[in-house]
């Protein structure tokens, strides 16, 4: 079975929680994997997740990692853009390691949608 990493920044979280109550269904057919607080927010959903490290104390880069060995099917990153972010040198890794190993990488609920449709199409 695939996994799909989700993490959201703290502004962003409500609408990652809408996105993932939207998609209940078709999300627990897959194993979730997410960075700390994200994490909480998903288990809070009734979905099962694999909880890793707070983004800025390493969960971005441990997801980073399983995508570098293909361990992801996608990433859903609800990201702030108008945030200011210290752990930024990390968002910025992963998103490399997205590009370098092909995997998809979404960054607002539209571009999520849009995978989640296509990777749960019959």
């Amino acid at each position: 079975m695939k996994k799909i990493a989700i993490i959201a920044h703290d502004g962003k979280k409500p609408e990652m929680v809408n996105f993932l109550n939207k998609n209940l269904d078709r999300l627990k057919k897959v194993e979730l994997v997410a960075t700390g607080t994200t994490g909480t927010h998903v288990k809070n959903t009734g979905l099962k997740v694999e909880k890793k490290l707070s983004g800025p104390i390493g969960g971005d880069a441990q997801i980073a990692g399983m995508a570098a060995e293909k361990k992801l099917a996608m990433i859903l990153f609800f990201r702030d853009p108008l945030g200011k972010h210290p752990h930024e040198p990390d968002v910025q890794m992963l998103m490399r390691i997205c590009d370098v190993h092909n995997i998809p990488i979404a960054t607002n609920p539209a571009t999520a949608q849009l995978l989640i449709d296509a990777f749960f199409e019959d």
